[in-house]
């Protein structure tokens, strides 16, 4: 799915756009015991506890498109009824807009089975209906135009916290008082949506995953659920980048090569940005090290990067630029020092080796701070 698809969904979950009229679900104990189940009209709820599940639905279509959002793909076999029961699963529930009860069974016990969070949660399934509105080549919406059926469920797993207790402001009696600890639900830590919304139709080839830490990916649930495979968190292919990076350019990894492969990538995440294209940004190995080549890097280094892009990525994969580098921060530390420097001004830091000692040199013109000190610097 590409972000405009995913924002016509998401825009879905609001007060009357949507076509959803309850929400079934599970509260789930620390033991993994179902306490509750249950199943909750929206229609006949007031107006404010809807607007909050529907809020937290869609925090579940949120965030970066291979990052938090990410894009599952079934096998053919898997369709087709060849190989495994998730995908039949993940049908039933969605052809029967919820209302077979042993399939909802099944998937509470799978995903308890195989969520790793700590204390209490609830499980939240919904089913839209949504007859998708056809647009013709200039933009405009053409409502007397045939139009696709798109049905689909999302999946929301939100963790439900203990407050604290504290004084609070009573209104009608003007005076403040104790509040007793309450429980209350937290925004998602994990969700999907079935089947993916792809070309503004329904791909049953597809689902979308959502995970709020995108250094967790919580691999178990997506095991148990989609029996797929599942990119590497987008935390872990940073560290990954970089370590691959440092040790195929060996003495080559400078200060300035480095720093050259962030404005390139930051380059490219900008130009992304400002053409509206909605496909997600990918690099490949070879636009990968192309990169490097363009940076400087000799062509013994950048083999070297390719062999092991293939060894600890695979070479098919593609990277988001947006997983790779901090497009807000450039920084350099070293076991005692930390500096952080804007990005777009690179050009204000270099390294050198002065009488065999290596030195971070950091031009500064003025506006030189010390723990919010204004200090000059003589000759």
């Amino acid at each position: 799915m590409n972000e405009k698809e995913v924002a016509e969904i998401r825009r879905r979950y609001r007060q009357g756009k949507s076509s959803v009229s309850h929400i079934v679900g599970c509260y789930v104990n620390e033991k993994r015991e179902i306490v509750a189940r249950f199943d909750q009209s929206l229609t006949l709820s007031g107006q404010e506890e809807s607007e909050k599940f529907l809020a937290l639905l869609r925090r579940t279509l949120s965030g970066q498109l291979g990052k938090n959002l990410i894009d599952i793909s079934f096998s053919t076999a898997q369709v087709a009824g060849n190989e495994g029961d998730e995908h039949a699963l993940l049908m039933a529930l969605r052809n029967s807009a919820l209302e077979d009860e042993p399939a909802r069974e099944e998937f509470f016990a799978r995903a308890i089975e195989a969520i790793d969070l700590e204390g209490n949660y609830l499980i939240l399934l919904t089913c839209d209906r949504y007859d998708v509105p056809y647009y013709a080549k200039d933009g405009q919406r053409q409502d007397d135009a045939g139009s696709e059926v798109y049905t689909s469920i999302l999946c929301s797993i939100c963790p439900v916290k203990m407050t604290k207790p504290a004084l609070s402001y009573f209104v009608y009696e003007n005076e403040f008082h104790n509040r007793e600890a309450d429980w209350l639900v937290a925004a998602p830590e994990m969700g999907f949506l079935f089947p993916a919304f792809t070309d503004r139709g329904a791909d049953l080839y597809g689902a979308l995953y959502y995970t709020r830490d995108a250094s967790h990916s919580h691999t178990g649930f997506t095991d148990r659920i989609f029996h797929a495979p599942i990119p590497m968190p987008a935390a872990a292919q940073k560290e990954t980048f970089e370590t691959i990076l440092a040790e195929s350019l060996g003495d080559d990894c400078s200060c300035q090569v480095v720093q050259a492969v962030q404005e390139q990538l930051c380059s490219l995440i900008t130009e992304h940005k400002e053409s509206h294209e909605p496909e997600p940004l990918v690099l490949n190995r070879r636009q990968v090290t192309e990169m490097l080549a363009d940076c400087g890097v000799s062509e013994e280094r950048v083999n070297a990067f390719a062999d092991r892009f293939d060894e600890d990525f695979g070479p098919e994969t593609t990277l988001s630029p947006r997983n790779l580098v901090d497009t807000k921060h450039l920084e350099l530390r070293c076991p005692d020092v930390t500096i952080q420097v804007n990005p777009e001004r690179g050009d204000l830091v270099e390294t050198r080796v002065i009488d065999g000692v290596r030195y971070i040199l950091i031009r500064a013109e003025e506006g030189v701070e010390v723990n919010g000190v204004e200090v000059q610097i003589k000759e």
